[in-house]
Formats: C-alpha cells, sequence, structure tokens
C-alpha cells in the first residue's frame, strides 16, 4: 500500500512538473514569436499578428522541443527502474 501511495505522489508531483514546464515554454515561444513580428512587421494589423503566432504556435506543437518535455516523465521512471534493478541484483 504504501508503495502505490507513493507512486501516485511521484506522478501527481510528476504531472504539475510537466504541466509548469509546458506552459513556461509555450509561454518564450509565444513571447519570441510576438518579438520577431514586432522587429519585421511594424505598423500591421492586429489580425495578421495573431495569425502569424498561431501559426508558429502550431509548429510549436508538432516540434521535437515540445516532446521532449515528456521527459518529465521517463527520465525518473528509468532512473527509479535502475535503481532498484542494480540494488536487487546480487
Amino acid at each position: 500500500m504504501g508503495l502505490a501511495r507513493a507512486l501516485l505522489l511521484g506522478f501527481a508531483i510528476l504531472t504539475v512538473l510537466y504541466v509548469l514546464i509546458s506552459l513556461y515554454a509555450g509561454s518564450l515561444v509565444r513571447e519570441r514569436l510576438e518579438k520577431q513580428w514586432a522587429a519585421e512587421h511594424p505598423g500591421l494589423g492586429d489580425a495578421a499578428r495573431s495569425a502569424y503566432i498561431e501559426a508558429g504556435m502550431a509548429t510549436y506543437r508538432r516540434s521535437l522541443r515540445r516532446k521532449l518535455i515528456w521527459g518529465v516523465y521517463v527520465v525518473p521512471l528509468l532512473a527509479v527502474a535502475a535503481i532498484a534493478y542494480f540494488m536487487n541484483r546480487q
């Protein structure tokens, strides 16, 4: 029962960490796109700016960088599995 509780707590912590990292990375990409738009297209309308930013965010959502954030779950799982394996190996 204690192991199940520890796994559930670990999963909850990793989920919160994943959400925070994902939101932070997305905000950095959005900010970069906004600055890039302001530098390249001064004075153009808000509709074109919004379309440019949404197209850039759609590209980000399909990118490898976004998928690498899943390492928040994978790396700790592999580390715990490796530690358990080596500690129990005789």
